[in-house]
């Protein structure tokens, strides 16, 4: 194996080099393959992708294409993860020193500079979005969290909307799955046309838009009645990647949810069940996935009875046990391919 060492071969099992390509496919179509047939392809047993046969030393079987990407979703959910949790770092930290500069300037100094600004007030907030709308000539990207859009929410935004169609700025957004049953929404996606497309996750980050990769607003306080307007670039692209790689793992808003592969359980009970697994309490998980807390405690109800719990520690078992404790299966990875357009913009 010497000259085929691990630095000809810096990748993940998501990106494979041609040679390993092609003996782990090959793997996969016969069953096994010949221990000699891996040598010049070390990756495959470093990534775990092919393993001694405990029949035949001298064949390696594959890994199951299932299992692998499993592995590469809960390695993506905890890179989307962090980043959520480094945002939240870097906002605060921004709103600390802020109000550290603020205490030694003078009092005919300006208050907040270019880089960040803290709008205080509904009306103040929409103004400032109004102007992000006019200066946008390409692109917006928008994650709402929450579940079913109310029609005041989406009536709200409708005229940056059209105004950014009219221009023909690219829109994209990210709503969680409840969304999707929300018939305001459907309504507004066919008054917008092609001009938009949205997709749906499990669960999203707190609000956000971005207007051309330039100015982002993220929201200042619970209730939403102030927000925070960032130009620092370094930011405003961190911001963009954590959005990216949420739109990677979304699903196209009317293409069909995937099944979860597991009989009498839904892909939000399967959800439900990670977060559960995590430790989360009834209102935490309601929060996160845009549901009441009503209706999740019925799903758990539900979850209980299928997996034939008669407590909640026993559901955590039966959870863990049924491998309902990571993040949704491989058949949801396969769905990223199909692109579907509709969407609702700036609310």
């Amino acid at each position: 194996m010497a000259g085929h060492g691990t630095d000809e071969h810096p990748h993940g099992a998501d990106r494979l080099c041609e040679a390993g390509n092609r003996v782990y496919s090959r793997a996969v179509r016969r069953g096994r393959v010949p221990r000699r047939d891996a040598e010049p392809v070390p990756c495959l047993l470093e990534l775990a992708l092919l393993h001694p046969d405990p029949d035949d030393m001298d064949f390696l079987v594959p890994t199951a294409p299932q299992e692998v990407m499993t592995r590469l979703l809960r390695g993506m959910y905890d890179e989307v993860s962090e980043s959520h949790r480094r945002v939240g770092s870097v906002v605060a930290a921004f709103e600390r020193y802020a109000g550290l500069g603020r205490q030694v300037q003078p009092p005919s100094a300006p208050l907040e500079g270019t880089a960040i600004r803290v709008l205080d007030g509904l009306s103040r907030i929409q103004a400032a979005m109004d102007e992000a709308t006019e200066a946008c000539t390409r692109e917006v990207l928008t994650v709402q969290p929450g579940g079913i859009r109310r029609e005041h929410e989406l009536s709200e935004g409708l005229h940056r909307a059209l105004a950014l169609r009219g221009r023909g700025v690219r829109m994209r957004d990210l709503y969680t799955h409840v969304a999707r049953h929300g018939q305001g929404l459907l309504n507004y996606l066919e008054l917008m046309g092609d001009a938009v497309e949205a997709r749906t996750l499990d669960e999203v980050i707190d609000r956000l838009i971005l207007f051309d990769r330039t100015v982002a607003f993220i929201p200042a306080n619970s209730d939403r009645t102030m927000a925070l307007e960032l130009r620092h670039p370094a930011l405003v692209e961190y911001l963009v990647t954590v959005f990216e790689r949420l739109w990677r793992l979304a699903i196209p808003l009317t293409a069909p949810l995937p099944d979860t592969g597991i009989e009498g359980i839904s892909l939000r009970e399967q959800s439900i069940a990670a977060l559960l697994a995590e430790g989360h309490q009834d209102a935490v998980i309601a929060e996160r996935l845009g549901i009441s807390v009503r209706t999740c405690r019925a799903h758990i109800a539900r979850l209980s009875e299928t997996l034939g719990a008669a407590s909640r520690t026993q559901l955590g078992v039966r959870i863990a046990q049924a491998g309902l404790d990571g993040p949704p299966r491989a058949a949801e990875v396969a769905s990223l391919t199909v692109r579907d357009q509709g969407s609702q913009t700036v609310r």
